[in-house]
C-alpha cells in the first residue's frame, strides 16, 4: 500500500541508525524515530492543511456565515453551520463574540450551537495531527462524527427552547440591532484576487505553526517516551479494552481540562499505540476540544447555568455515545 509518509519514516531511520547508531528496536531508537518522524510528518502537514484552509476562510467572512444562517430553524441551519464551522475554525477568546453576533443576526439559538460545537472540535490542526497520527480513515471518521454531535446536539438545543436562558443583554443587541439597521444585508464582502486569497492562506499557516509548533513538538517528545519505555500492560489495566467505563472516564477527565488539541494528540498517539482503544482516545480528544474550561468560562458571560448545564450535559452525552461507537468500528 502507498504511504505518503514513506520518506519521513525513511529519513528518520536513517538519522536513528547511520547517524546516531542506534536500534529501531532499543527503547532510545524507538523513541527517537517515534520523535523525529512525526515532528516531520506532522508539522509540514500542519502547513500545508493550514495554507489552504487559510484561503477557503476568505470566502467564509464572519458576516456572511452570519447572514447565511440567520432564519434558518430547521434542522438544516444545523448542518449548515456544523459544516461551516469545520472550515471557520475559533479559540476560545472569541466564542462570546461570535455566540452574540449570529443572535444579533437572527440565527436561531440551536443552529448557533451546532457551529460552536463544530468549529472547535474539527479544526484544522485536529485533523492535521489526527491525519498523519492516526491515517485518513480515522480523521475521516472523526470528522464525520464530529459533525455530527454539533448537529445533533445544536438540534436537540433548539427543540429545548433554551432561548430564556440567554442573559438579557444579548436579546436587547438583537433588537436594537433590528431597530436601527432593518435591512441590513451582511453578504456583502471585499472583493479579493486570487493572489490576495492565498496569501492569507500562506500567513493564516505561518500564524498557525507560530501558535502550535511547541505544543506539537513537546506533546510528540512526551509521546516518543512513552512509546519507547511505558510497558503496555501499565495503559492497559486502566484504560484498555477490558475496561467498560473507560469511555465516560476518559470524556470526564477532558471535559473540565483544558490542554491544546496540539500537545495531546502526539501523546494519544502514543497511547494507542500501548494498547488503549483509539474510541477511547478520540473520545477524550473530542471533549477536550469542544468543552474546554476556559471556553465555558467565557461563554457562562452570555448563558445563565441551566443552559450552560444543558450544552455541557448534551455534548458529554453525544461525544461518551460516539466514543463507543469508534471503539465497536475500529477494532
Amino acid at each position: 500500500m502507498f504511504d505518503p509518509f514513506y520518506p519521513f519514516n525513511w529519513l528518520a531511520a536513517q538519522v536513528v541508525t547511520r547517524i546516531f547508531g542506534l536500534s529501531l528496536d532499543s527503547h532510545l531508537g524507538a523513541s527517537l524515530h517515534f520523535f523525529l518522524y512525526d515532528v516531520l510528518k506532522v508539522l509540514t502537514l500542519l502547513i500545508v492543511i493550514s495554507s489552504i484552509v487559510g484561503t477557503l476562510q476568505t470566502f467564509l467572512q464572519p458576516e456572511k456565515v452570519r447572514y447565511w444562517l440567520g432564519g434558518k430553524k430547521t434542522v438544516f441551519g444545523n448542518i449548515i453551520a456544523a459544516c461551516v464551522g469545520v472550515v471557520t475554525p475559533f479559540c476560545s477568546c472569541s466564542a462570546v463574540p461570535l455566540f452574540i453576533g449570529f443572535l444579533e443576526a437572527g440565527v436561531p439559538l440551536g443552529v448557533t450551537f451546532s457551529y460552536l460545537i463544530s468549529a472547535p472540535m474539527v479544526n484544522e490542526v485536529a485533523v492535521v495531527l489526527l491525519w498523519g497520527l492516526f491515517g485518513l480513515k480515522v480523521t475521516l471518521m472523526y470528522v464525520g462524527f464530529g459533525v455530527v454531535v454539533a448537529i445533533a446536539s445544536g438540534y436537540i438545543i433548539g427543540l429545548l427552547k433554551l432561548e430564556k436562558w440567554v442573559e438579557p443583554f444579548v436579546w436587547e443587541l438583537q433588537k436594537y440591532r433590528q431597530q436601527n439597521n432593518p435591512d441590513e444585508d451582511d453578504s456583502n464582502e471585499i472583493e479579493m484576487t486570487w493572489k490576495q486569497r492565498f496569501e492569507h492562506g500562506k500567513n493564516h499557516a505561518i500564524e498557525i505553526l507560530k501558535t502550535v509548533w511547541l505544543y506539537i513538538v513537546g506533546g510528540i517528545a512526551l509521546g516518543a517516551g512513552i512509546h519507547g519505555y511505558i510497558p503496555a500492560d501499565t495503559i492497559a489495566s486502566f484504560a484498555g479494552a477490558g475496561n467498560p467505563l473507560a469511555v465516560p472516564i476518559a470524556v470526564a477527565l477532558g471535559v473540565p481540562l483544558y490542554a491544546n488539541i496540539a500537545g495531546v494528540l502526539p501523546i494519544t498517539e502514543a497511547l494507542v499505540g500501548k494498547g488503549m482503544p483509539l474510541g477511547t482516545v478520540l473520545a477524550f480528544t473530542m471533549a477536550v476540544t469542544a468543552l474546554s474550561l476556559p471556553e465555558m468560562v467565557i461563554l457562562r458571560k452570555v448563558l445563565r447555568p441551566p443552559l450552560l448545564g444543558s450544552f455541557v450535559l448534551i455534548v458529554t452525552l453525544g461525544i461518551i455515545g460516539i466514543g463507543y461507537l469508534f471503539n465497536a468500528l475500529l477494532i
